[in-house]
Order: structure tokens, then C-alpha cells, then sequence
């Protein structure tokens, strides 16, 4: 008779890894042929020990790079004295978190998740609750072609990509969609019925593409004259990634929302996000209308006011080396006719080019850079906050080995 080992087997060689992989999970992500093992600072590295500078940071998430020391002190400190409690009972972490995230938003009132998605659903409860306190016929949400919120249904249902939508259609009614900074269609949109306007300051997985302060100022008139809730979703183009606290707060004078969502740098890899509210917004969910088991654990909070310590001081150089980056780039799209243009703020970059980018992003793994590719053809880089000008110099030379390459091979 057979017996089953309770001793899990050691993974072994990346083969097997895949292999096991390929067996047993949801194939659902098309990976990269890389197996990553360890990080520190702005590199990561494979099994092997080939390095890696990471240019996309987790997809945004790991601001202060890989082991920054006082996170690393922070999680092992807080995981021997307490990661759980549920939100039944206080710890010591969500109100001067909350405190925190209130005064440098503008807004008054946060509520604790897990990811941007589920900060977006949130959002959305708080929409459609706010309409329909008002008139059960107020329920619509009006979003932008090429946004990105999420891949819950909710979510999904204000994305404006037909390509993330049509397997699970049909999905929330009353999403209407406008075309990216039209400032007219918006008019002509939002009526009596919209009791939501969510927008992205920046667009990240729809090619780093901002909205104008026009746009923004007009959406903030139009729900306020249709009695609508203004959403910006700063989930990836926030927490300090664009050189300011919030991508909202580059506009001059500021636009403000009624909520804002946010999450992937917040806790640095440790899953956090939050809606953040201001008093109007907030009266929308009241007792048992919202929950979250896990969101706002104590150590995702303590991660969270230590990054945020650490940011207030790197806001300055998230702009300089920003455009310090852009420069660079736009030194090479002088070089390759195939880049058709650089665009984006603070450390959020984006690349367009006239090829498809999926064999650049390939081939800039071969020689040790990490980025991804969006909308088939814009490179999409995300840095760590702490990059240097050395760190930048290094990924310059080596787009540029990668972009001859691709050079010779269109021509």
C-alpha cells in the first residue's frame, strides 16, 4: 500500500518548477522565462546569481526596492509580536495610518483592503449606494476607453478594454464609456443618471497615458452640477510614483476627489490598499454595508507609516531621477525611428513604439533588465523610488544594445 509524504518536496531546478506549475496552477499568466530567488536594492537575481536591474519593481509594488533594511526590521519585529486580529478589536497601527493618509490626500476617511482591486470594488459600493439614496435610476458609472481597474467583476465592468471584459459579460450595468481627455463626450455623457465618474490621473496598464488638468477640472464641475462622486483610481500612478503623494496633486490649482483609491506601494509587498474618502463619500457605507477579513492587518499597517516616513523624504528624487530617465529615453528616440514617444511623470514611464515591444522586453531580460510591455506595443517602466543616476545609466545601455538589435532586425 502506498503512503503520501507529508514533507513537502524541496522544488529543485527551475525545469521542475515550471513543470510543477504547468501541473498544478490556473494557467492564467503567460510568465517570463525567469526564476527569481532573491533581491536587494534595485537588482534581483536568479538562482544562478545573474543580476537583474528591476525596472518594473512588481508592477509598481516594490517602491523601496527588494530588503530595504528598515522594512526588513519592521516585518521581522511586528511578526513576533502580532499579524492578526481581524477588525473586531483595535491595534495600534490603522489610526495614525488613516491620520497619515488623510493629510497628505486632502480627504478625511479611509477603509482598510487588500489590493487595488478590491479598494475599487469598494469604491464602487460607495457610487452606487451615494445614487441610490438619491434616486434608484441614479446608478451609472461613467470611466475612459484604455482605463485599467481591476480584474474583479465590478472592476472589470468600468475597464475600458473590450479584451479584459467580453469572457464574463455581461457584467455591472450602467457602465458608459468616453474617450481620454475628450473634454465634450464627457459633456455629453454624465446626466442625472451618473452617480459616478472614476478616472485614472495617469493611465498605467493603458500606456502611461495622463489626463489633462482641463479634463480633470471639467469631470470635478460635472459631478458636482450631476450630484456624482468623483473617484480617482491611484493605484498605480500614486503613492509617490508620479513625484507627488497623488498623480491628482500635479494639477494646478489641485482637483480634488470625493474618494481615492490606492494600494500596490503602499505596504511594499506586504498586500494593502485603501479607499480613502472624504465626509460626503464616507456617509454612503455605513455599519455592516463593508468588510474586509484581512484588510489593514497590523503588519501591513506598520510597513505602511514606515514606508510613508520614508517617502515624505524621497518625493524630490522621485522627480529628479524621473527626469533624469526621460531625458535619457529621449536621447535614444532620437536614435531608433521605431520609438514614437516618452510620456509620463515622476518615476512612472512609458515608451511607444511603432514595433511590437513583447521580443525587446525578452531580449532585455537576456541582458539583465527587467520592464513588461502594455497595449502590445509601449515599454512600461515603474523603478524603485530609490534608483540612482548609475542604476538608470546601466538600463540606457542596455535599451540601447536591445534597441539596435531590434533596429537591425525591422529594417
Amino acid at each position: 500500500m502506498s503512503t503520501v509524504s507529508t514533507v513537502p518536496e524541496q522544488p529543485g531546478t527551475f525545469d521542475r518548477i515550471r513543470a510543477l506549475e504547468s501541473q498544478y496552477l490556473l494557467q492564467n499568466y503567460a510568465r517570463y522565462p525567469l526564476l527569481i530567488e532573491r533581491g536587494r536594492g534595485c537588482y534581483v537575481y536568479d538562482a544562478s546569481g545573474k543580476r537583474y536591474l528591476d525596472l518594473l519593481a512588481g508592477i509598481g509594488v516594490n517602491a523601496l526596492g527588494h530588503a530595504h533594511p528598515r522594512l526588513t526590521k519592521v516585518i521581522r519585529e511586528q511578526a513576533g509580536l502580532l499579524l492578526h486580529t481581524s477588525n473586531l478589536y483595535y491595534h495600534q497601527y490603522q489610526g495614525p495610518l488613516a491620520e497619515r493618509l488623510s493629510k497628505v490626500s486632502g480627504l478625511e476617511r479611509t477603509f482598510f483592503c487588500n489590493s487595488g482591486a478590491e479598494s475599487m470594488e469598494g469604491a464602487l459600493k460607495m457610487i452606487r449606494s451615494h445614487g441610490r439614496k438619491i434616486h434608484p435610476d441614479k446608478y451609472e458609472i461613467i470611466a475612459l476607453h484604455n482605463s485599467f481597474h481591476g480584474r474583479t467583476l465590478g472592476a472589470l465592468s468600468i475597464t475600458g478594454q473590450e479584451k479584459y471584459r467580453r469572457d464574463f459579460e455581461p457584467l455591472l450595468p450602467g457602465a458608459r464609456f468616453v474617450p481620454h481627455n475628450d473634454i465634450v463626450a464627457l459633456e455629453q455623457t454624465v446626466n442625472d443618471r451618473t452617480a459616478g465618474i472614476v478616472l485614472e490621473w495617469i493611465q498605467g496598464e493603458g500606456g502611461i497615458n495622463p489626463i489633462s488638468n482641463e479634463f480633470g477640472r471639467k469631470a470635478r464641475e460635472l459631478a458636482d452640477r450631476y450630484g456624482a462622486l468623483l473617484v480617482f483610481d491611484e493605484i498605480q500612478c500614486g503613492v509617490g510614483r508620479p513625484g507627488t503623494y497623488f498623480a491628482y496633486q500635479l494639477a494646478d490649482p489641485q482637483v480634488l476627489p470625493d474618494i481615492m483609491v490606492a494600494a500596490k506601494p503602499l505596504a511594499c509587498g506586504i498586500p494593502l490598499g485603501v479607499i480613502v474618502a472624504n465626509e460626503r463619500a464616507a456617509q454612503s457605507i455605513g455599519p455592516g454595508m463593508h468588510g474586509s477579513t484581512f484588510g489593514g492587518g497590523p503588519l501591513a499597517c506598520r510597513v505602511a507609516i514606515e514606508f510613508m516616513d520614508i517617502l515624505e523624504g524621497l518625493l524630490p528624487h522621485i522627480q529628479q531621477m524621473g527626469g533624469y530617465f526621460r531625458m535619457k529615453l529621449e536621447e535614444l528616440a532620437k536614435r531608433y525611428k521605431f520609438i514614437k514617444e516618452v510620456r509620463g511623470r515622476g518615476l512612472m514611464i512609458g515608451v511607444e513604439l511603432s514595433i511590437p515591444g513583447k521580443q525587446i522586453v525578452l531580449d532585455a531580460i537576456e541582458q539583465g533588465l527587467l520592464m513588461n510591455c502594455t497595449h502590445d506595443t509601449v515599454l512600461r517602466m515603474l523603478p524603485p523610488y530609490i534608483i540612482t543616476e548609475k542604476e538608470i545609466d546601466r538600463g540606457i545601455r542596455i535599451l540601447n544594445k536591445v534597441f539596435k538589435t531590434a533596429a537591425k532586425q525591422s529594417s
